[in-house]
Formats: C-alpha cells, structure tokens, sequence
C-alpha cells in the first residue's frame, strides 16, 4: 500500500497553490467584503489548465488523473472557498457527467471546449421547492419532435449567471412507474432564447462567488442534448453528486488546513499570562483535533480519487468523505475564530470568512442528514451499488495523455 504522491501530483499541487496564493489571496477580502465575484479568476484557471485537470488530451484536458482533481480542490479552498465550487459545478457535476454518460459526439461538440475553459458548465438540479428530494422535481421537458421543450426554475445554482451550458434534469414522464423513472438530464445552452438567470444576495458565505437562479420559458432543446437515455436522469443527476462530493470534500479538507496553519502561526506569537498561547493546553487541544482532522479527511478523499482511478463505484466512500470533512471544517473554522479572540471575529484574519464558508458545503451537494441516511442504508444492507449503464472510466494514462 503506497500512500505517497507522484512528481506529477506535487508538482500539480504546487502550481494551484502558487495560483491561489498570488492571484487570489491579495485581493479576496475586497471581493469577499463587496460580495463581488471575482473578475478573471475563472479565466485565469481555465487558462492554466485547472478546471480540465482529469479530463483526456483528446477532449482539451490535462491528461492528469482523479487524484489530481482533488489536490487541485484542496489547494483552491485553502485560499477562498468560491475557487473550489466552480471545480465542483464546472469539472465535476457538467464535465465528469458528460465524461460518463455522453456519447462520442457530445464529448466532442460539449466537453472540449468545458475541459478547455472555453466554455464554463455548471449542474442546474435544485429547485424553489425541491432540494434533497430529486425525484420530486417540477420542472419539466415535453418531447415535440426532435426537441424537448423545456419549462421550470432552478434555484442555488452556482455558475448560473456565468456558465454558459447547465447540465439540467427535469421531468419527462408525468406517470412513470417508480418517480425516480420520470426523469431525463439534458446539457442546456444558457443563452438559448427563453432563458433567464441572475445572481441571488445576501448570503453568509462564497460571497465572492456567482451563486443564482435559471428559469425556463419553452426552451427548446435538441433531442441531441439529452444526456443518457429518456428516465435515466435520476441515475445520471446521483452520479453527478458523487462527483461534485468528491470535490466539496476535498476543498473542505483544504479549510481545515488553512485553519490549522492560521491559528498555529497565531498561537505562538499571540501571549497571555506571559507567555505563548500555544502552551496553554486548551489551546494546543483545538490545535491537536485541527491536525488530526485535516489527516483524517484528506486520506478520505483521496481514497475516493483512488477508487475513481480504477473505474469503481465510491458513493459510499464519498459519503463519508463529504460529511466528514465539511463537519470537520465548520469546526476547525469555529476554533480557528476562538484561538484568535475578538480578531478571529472580523474579517482582518481569514479564518472569519472560512468559518461563513464551511458552514455552506454542510448543506449542499447532499445535506449531512443525507449522507448519514446512505451510510446508515449501507451499513443495514438496505442499499447496494447496482451496475450501471454508463460507469465511469477508469484513469489510463495511455488514453488520457494520447
């Protein structure tokens, strides 16, 4: 059992943290404080190859494996939070979606120009009613044709105003069989007439990041852009959030790290009672649970990244890597905040803006009740990981270099 990363993972990681640290880190707090998205950063990873680390040569990616994804994530979110969930929309609800379950031709014509950051993607599943419950989706497609015509809104949607394709599920079967049967997932063009979208304020955290709604008036969507086969869109729709779990997991392992090393560097300059904070044992203990979460969550995800790499199926583990690690982080945030008193309450220090962050990844992508509800179904033998039509392929470094 080899725990070590390659030359090329830690060269990856080297690069998205250079990135981070000297495109994003000096001016986040502006955009963060304006509740601004940042202008260029998504430009910028595109051009850099970031947001088609995983994807093969031939489709305009990287050639880098799943691993890679996921260092890629905690790198991001150790700096800002809104970097990382433009990897989860982007790369991993849209690309890795139409990576294993689109046909030849929309991988052309639709994941190149994703995998190149000449499109950005996101997933529109989310509705004003509907959250955890995806099979009780309103939104609908009416086949007419070669076309569906699409009706419905879409809501806490990151990317929604910047994204120029949304990787949609929505109802096309007013009685099917079983719910989850009445569901198809479709790739949508954004500026296709009948589309509207904005950005939604006000919130407690990624207040530097494009989080939004879709509403669809009679859009029309070539039959060609439907994605999978008609009733497989909750199948399709859970396999995305595996995806974009993977990558919530390993940012939220990131904050913990940031949060380690901040309040590590601030505890031993900080004094009281003449002397360091840091050798005061109540101190050193939330120091000591930060540690040991960041290694516990960072082994998590990467086991989910190797599991991917060999083509296997890691809801579970995903599972339990996205609730783990965003718990983890929410508390590592909260300490962080305690170790630097009344500083860690102002955005002076990052770990103020950490802790609004982390609490955002404990609802979505698969509220933590969620994930306690599949692991609890696993372990009863209640749930089991069925065959599906379209896996996801495994990393060859052949295929995805040549």
């Amino acid at each position: 059992m080899d725990f070590s990363l390659s030359q090329e993972h830690e060269m990856l990681q080297k690069m998205v943290r250079d990135f981070a640290r000297r495109e994003i880190a000096p001016a986040i707090k502006e955009y963060d404080r304006k509740a601004e998205p940042m202008p260029h950063s998504l430009e910028r990873m595109g051009t850099l190859g970031i947001l088609g680390l995983c994807f093969p040569v031939r489709y305009g990616g990287q050639g880098m494996d799943y691993i890679s994804l996921g260092l890629a994530c905690e790198e991001l979110e150790a700096v800002d939070t809104h970097l990382r969930v433009a990897m989860s929309v982007h790369t991993g609800l849209c690309g890795m979606t139409l990576l294993q379950w689109g046909t030849e031709a929309q991988k052309e014509r639709f994941l190149k120009p994703l995998a190149s950051g000449v499109k950005l993607g996101c997933g529109a599943f989310t509705e004003p009613g509907m959250g955890s419950d995806v099979a009780a989706m309103q939104t609908t497609a009416r086949r007419e044709g070669d076309v569906y015509i699409l009706n419905g809104e879409k809501m806490w949607i990151s990317l929604a105003s910047r994204a120029d394709y949304a990787l949609v599920t929505a109802r096309t079967n007013p009685s099917p069989r079983k719910p989850s049967e009445a569901l198809s997932t479709f790739l949508v063009d954004l500026h296709a007439p009948g589309v509207k979208r904005g950005d939604l304020h006000g919130k407690l955290g990624v207040r530097a990041g494009s989080t939004g709604w879709i509403a669809f008036h009679d859009v029309r969507v070539p039959l060609e852009n439907r994605i999978g086969e008609e009733g497989e869109g909750f199948k399709i729709t859970m396999t995305a959030f595996d995806h974009g779990r993977y990558t919530v997991a390993a940012g939220a392992t990131g904050i913990i790290r940031a949060c380690l090393e901040a309040s590590t560097a601030y505890a031993q300059t900080r004094k009281t009672f003449g002397k360091p904070i840091a050798e005061h044992q109540l101190i050193q203990q939330k120091i000591a649970r930060m540690a040991q979460d960041y290694e516990i969550a960072r082994l998590l995800y990467l086991q989910v990244g190797w599991l991917k790499n060999l083509g296997r199926r890691s809801t579970l583990q995903t599972s339990y890597a996205k609730k783990f690690a965003t718990e983890a982080s929410f508390q590592a945030a909260h300490e962080a905040v305690q170790i630097h008193g009344a500083y860690g309450f102002s955005d002076e220090y990052d770990v103020e803006r950490h802790l609004r962050n982390a609490r955002g990844a404990i609802i979505y992508e698969g509220s933590s009740e969620i994930q306690t509800i599949i692991q609890a179904e696993y372990a009863l033998g209640k749930r089991a990981d069925k065959p599906l039509r379209c896996e996801l392929p495994a990393y060859d470094e052949a295929i995805w270099q040549g």
